[in-house]
């Protein structure tokens, strides 16, 4: 292809995103993308997500909408396919135009659409705990970092149950194998030596068990006490906790805490395998508060079923999608840019009582609780954090991490090293 040819191509490829932006500001409607699996091994975890935002999005059009446009939703099914992910994030801000896009679950959907959000200049509102060592500018991270879920789990084992064996526990996929480096660096530093840590992965949607589970077993019969830190995602999480009962494992033998299992997992499975086991989250339905209580209203109105159950993921996509209205009523349009400027700094309720806020380095500041897993698949809290923590993007437990921070207002930059004083990590 000549120079000028290719020239002419990238004017005119420029030409059309800066259309497509202008095109997205003309709709009679501003769209919204919803990006979550409706089928495959994360549909148990993902299509309420789903739900969740059309429940948000028809609540917004009942007040009106957002500047003076209602709010039209879009939904795709990535179907548990994590480059198809990539390939619908791009429908749905190219072909469809939608204004910002609420989804993914996994670190690798995640992972797989970054580059997209990059390149079109989307935003991203990623609602899951997950591993951190990132922050890009297109997306906000509305669920937990590692410091606000994984290392306070860990503290409340050691501290309130004198766990002194660990067993980490994962999906084979980036957010378990990262968190539990971390994880695995912290517990170091507190004095456990490497024979008292055991590590496990498996695929998505393993369902054999029986060798996994002898081996927790057999490694928490030593006479210390031992639990299982969780990361195993997904469909997953039912044959290993049935497991974990077929062989006589109790919580109060060897307790498990979850970082993926919550209400919508437990919902309709039987629950005697897990009674007493643990959770860690930003949010319980069973926390009492006025807020969680019209919410929880609304919510079981909006499914017509009054047993439906709310969780943490979808807590975050409500401060999420809340923060996302304000901005775009801050910045008096949907032009990203403008959004993503306008976005730090902005607060908005949490359902649990306090008031989370969009930090510079794109995560929120969120209250931790330990839940017990009871009966009807609800949870008793155990614990919880005095106040709200902030979301760490970097992890100090990590060597190529403890010198970088994240900041999109000052330095504009989501990896600065403050030892070279230079963005970029190394």
């Amino acid at each position: 292809m000549n120079i000028s040819r290719r020239v002419a191509l990238g004017m005119l490829a420029a030409t059309a995103m800066t259309a497509g932006g202008a095109a997205a500001q003309a709709q009679k409607t501003i769209k919204v993308g919803i990006l979550h699996s409706l089928s495959g091994t994360m549909a148990i975890s993902e299509t309420t997500l789903k739900d969740t935002m059309l429940f948000l999005i028809e609540e917004q059009n009942k007040k009106g909408g957002l500047l003076g446009k209602k709010l039209e939703a879009v939904v795709v099914d990535p179907a548990s396919n994590w480059p198809l992910f990539a390939e619908k994030a791009r429908e749905l801000i190219a072909q469809n135009k939608v204004a910002a896009v609420f989804g993914c679950w996994t670190s690798v959907s995640r992972k797989s659409v970054l580059p997209v959000f990059k390149e079109l200049n989307n935003i991203l509102f990623y609602p899951v705990q997950y591993e951190g060592e990132e922050s890009e500018r297109n997306v906000f991270y509305t669920g937990a970092a590692p410091n606000q879920q994984a290392i306070p789990a860990v503290d409340y084992l050691a501290k309130e149950e004198k766990v002194e064996r660990w067993v980490l526990a994962g999906t084979d996929y980036v957010y378990p194998r990262t968190t539990n480096k971390i994880l695995e660096a912290y517990l170091k530093s507190k004095g456990v030596k490497s024979e008292d840590i055991m590590i496990s992965y498996t695929p998505f949607g393993h369902a054999d068990w029986q060798t996994i589970v002898s081996d927790i077993k057999k490694f928490g019969s030593s006479g210390k006490k031992t639990a299982v830190v969780s990361t195993i995602n997904g469909d997953a999480n039912v044959p290993f906790y049935k497991e974990l009962g077929n062989q006589g494992i109790k919580a109060t033998d060897i307790p498990v805490v979850a970082f993926s299992v919550g209400e919508e997992e437990l919902a309709g499975i039987d629950t005697k395998p897990l009674l007493g086991h643990l959770a860690a989250w930003n949010y319980f339905q069973s926390i009492d508060t006025p807020a969680n209580a019209e919410f929880i209203k609304k919510w079981q109105a909006f499914k017509k079923n009054p047993k439906a159950v709310t969780n943490d993921p979808m807590e975050a996509h409500v401060i999420g999608f809340n923060m996302w209205v304000k901005a775009v009523e801050k910045a008096k349009t949907t032009d990203p840019d403008k959004v993503i400027d306008a976005l730090p700094g902005i607060e908005a309720p949490n359902l649990t009582g306090g008031v989370s806020k969009m930090l510079p380095n794109h995560h929120i500041t969120k209250p931790v609780f330990i839940g017990e897993i009871k009966e009807n698949g609800q949870f008793d809290v155990v614990w919880k954090t005095d106040g709200l923590v902030a979301g760490d993007a970097w992890s100090k437990e990590l060597d190529g991490s403890k010198d970088l921070v994240a900041d999109w207002v000052e330095k504009k930059c989501g990896n600065f090293n403050t030892k070279t004083g230079k963005c970029g990590g190394a």
